[in-house]
């Protein structure tokens, strides 16, 4: 069952992967700015911003790892990219500030994992 030419659906891992690290670097570099600096909070620590890198982390683990989980049957990367997802989802429950920004980095961290081990799972097949 191949819904996705492998080269795509390698680059939405990757693409995953990518947009975990640069959403943890966001993170750390608000706290940093903002706390450290007083400076950027109206920007960097918008809520909107991280409603809308969660649902893009929906949408790309959703058709990246889905389809991994379906074709590979394995379920530890879907777990993983889930219990990050899980994470990245509180975190927006959490107070802007360290609270938010380690359960955020916890879940892309999570989620990056997820996606690395998709990838390998499909390369082994």
């Amino acid at each position: 069952m191949q819904w996705f030419p492998l080269p795509i659906r390698s680059r939405l891992d990757r693409f995953g992967v990518m947009l975990s690290g640069l959403c943890a670097l966001h993170c750390l570099a608000s706290v940093f700015l903002v706390a450290g600096l007083g400076i950027g909070g109206q920007l960097l620590l918008n809520p909107a911003i991280h409603r809308v890198g969660l649902a893009v982390a929906l949408v790309i683990a959703a058709i990246s790892i889905g389809h991994g989980a379906l074709r590979h049957r394995l379920r530890a990367p879907f777990v993983v990219a889930m219990m990050g997802l899980t994470f990245m989802g509180g975190a927006l429950a959490a107070p802007h500030g360290i609270e938010e920004a380690v359960l955020t980095v916890i879940g892309v961290v999570l989620v990056a994992a997820g996606h690395l081990l998709n990838q390998r799972a499909v390369h082994r097949r």
